[in-house]
């Protein structure tokens, strides 16, 4: 298992298309994977979800925990921190 905690600088958070962009990077992986909002508390929802990943609220600033689990846990995790550091593509 692997895991990282990481703000999120996007203007509009984890919504629309930084979400889509999210689930869509976890879906590549074979790995579980869950994600958590920890500055609203939002407990653990599987990254892989679009409807669930919508659901944690994550907005500007807000600090997400992501916990990966299998055999490509380490690249996933790295993947996914790489998209949201890089502000989801977006300057």
């Amino acid at each position: 298992m692997a895991e990282a905690t990481i703000q999120v600088k996007h203007k509009i958070g984890l919504h629309a298309r930084p979400a889509s962009l999210f689930v869509q990077t976890a879906n590549k992986f074979s790995s579980k994977i869950k994600v958590r909002n920890l500055t609203a508390k939002v407990d653990f929802v599987d990254a892989k979800s679009i409807i669930m990943v919508l659901t944690l609220g994550v907005m500007k600033d807000h600090e997400v925990l992501i916990q990966t689990d299998g055999v490509d846990a380490d690249t996933a995790l790295g993947a996914l921190t790489s998209l949201i550091k890089n502000n989801f593509g977006e300057t």
